[in-house]
């Protein structure tokens, strides 16, 4: 499953290999400085927008890879109807990233501690903006 992790000064979306194919795209690596927001969800589904291309998807199941719209592109790796993390990006390549994570308040309370300005999430519950 795809994790959100802090490397230096950036957040990556690391993926195993079957995950990079399914998705037509390797390591999502945006600076901590374009996040803008982190908040866990109960149920990514609800968060997601656009139209995939490219990725995979199927409703309810899996979505993978790129979603385009007007608000201009978020990467996703969405299972089943799992907690997830939702980051907002400013200047990046993507708008947003929305990942599962069965530990989404931990997850979202680490980044927004790496992110200057964002401060802890600590104690922040599902669907709560942290920062």
């Amino acid at each position: 499953m795809a994790k959100l992790q802090v490397e230096g000064d950036e957040l990556v979306v690391t993926m195993h290999t079957t995950e990079e194919l399914g998705a037509f795209h390797g390591p999502v690596r945006v600076p901590l400085a374009a996040v803008q927001s982190v908040r866990s969800v109960d149920d990514p589904w609800a968060e997601l927008r656009g139209l995939r291309a490219p990725g995979t998807g199927i409703p309810g199941v899996i979505a993978l890879g790129t979603l385009r719209g007007t608000f201009g592109k978020d990467f996703v790796a969405v299972y089943h109807h799992r907690p997830g993390v939702v980051v907002e990006l400013q200047g990046a390549e993507f708008s947003r990233l929305v990942v599962t994570a069965d530990d989404a308040v931990e997850v979202a309370a680490h980044v927004a501690a790496a992110v200057p300005g964002c401060g802890p999430a600590g104690g922040a519950a599902p669907g709560q903006p942290v920062g």
